[in-house]
């Protein structure tokens, strides 16, 4: 489960201030299923624990490639860290400190904390300023580096994270969500028949339409629209491409194909208004359904 990008601007290109999860109150749980809970990261500590965690998923498991330091402190880490709020999945249940409880985690950037810090990452793979630039009355929100750990791959860990996502969107005013999505391999026709069919069926249109970068455009039209199982391409999509297609999202035109990350991305698009009513009563039009 990943929303991942490759190209990272450089920290001294970002804004130095203090990442927003210095200092949280004990009360800011955002949800609970069982002994899961969702929250944000309360301190710097927390961060660095979700650093190891997508170490974990991306470079242990899925073989990302980061730098040789990123290697040797076994974190994945880059310069939007310090910026983006980091949402977080515990499992009370394990003994220890709450770093040693965090199972999952997703990261947030509001559009108000970009504008001031170097934009937002996605913006190195898909042409997202043209997409805000069209919705200057809007709130834009980009989730990304989700991931969770194997053992932890459940409905309800998704669950959580998604109600933590749309209480925080609630809480800020948001009114557009997106973030890239991401295949594992670097061959998107090995993905054909997932790519064709977001390609044939759920491309943004009109004003939502969104582009990858044309350097890094690849071709997601690679079958012809009568030629697609539709049920057989759900089933090769990732969990979080499906999950969001569920919620009603659109997905941008061309695949990006990331290297560093082993993974080729699409990027979603998920305005807040075309939510299907079934998910925002299922969770709550107040994000209330697990909240604590």
């Amino acid at each position: 489960m990943t929303l991942e990008l490759s190209q990272t601007i450089a920290p001294a290109e970002i804004a130095q201030k203090p990442a927003p999860a210095t200092e949280r109150p004990a009360s800011d749980v955002l949800g609970r299923i069982g002994n899961l809970e969702t929250r944000l990261a309360r301190s710097v500590s927390e961060i660095d624990a979700a650093q190891a965690v997508r170490y974990r998923v991306f470079v242990e498991e899925m073989n990302a490639q980061l730098s040789p330091d990123a290697v040797r402190r076994k974190r994945d880490i880059d310069a939007w860290d310090m910026v983006c709020d980091h949402l977080l999945v515990l499992d009370t249940a394990i003994e220890g400190d709450a770093e040693e409880q965090i199972v999952g985690t997703y990261r947030l950037l509001r559009q108000d904390v970009a504008a001031v810090s170097g934009g937002f990452y996605s913006q190195s793979e898909f042409d997202v300023d043209a997409l805000v630039a069209r919705h200057p009355d809007k709130r834009f929100m980009e989730l990304g580096r989700s991931c969770v750990l194997p053992a932890y791959r459940t409905k309800r860990t998704v669950e959580l994270l998604w109600q933590g996502a749309w209480a925080y969107s609630l809480k800020h005013g948001v009114d557009v969500m997106f973030g890239c999505a991401s295949f594992h391999g670097t061959v998107p026709e090995e993905h054909a028949l997932a790519l064709s069919f977001l390609h044939h069926n759920v491309q943004a249109k009109d004003d939502w339409s969104v582009s990858a970068r044309p350097e890094l455009f690849r071709v997601m039209d690679l079958m012809p629209a009568e030629g697609i199982d539709a049920r057989k391409a759900l089933v090769a999509m990732p969990p979080l491409v499906k999950g969001y297609l569920r919620l009603g999202a659109t997905i941008g035109s061309g695949a990006v194909v990331d290297h560093a990350f082993n993974t080729t991305d699409v990027l979603i698009v998920l305005p807040i208004g075309q939510i299907s009513g079934r998910y925002l009563n299922y969770y709550g039009a107040d994000a209330g359904r697990f909240a604590s």
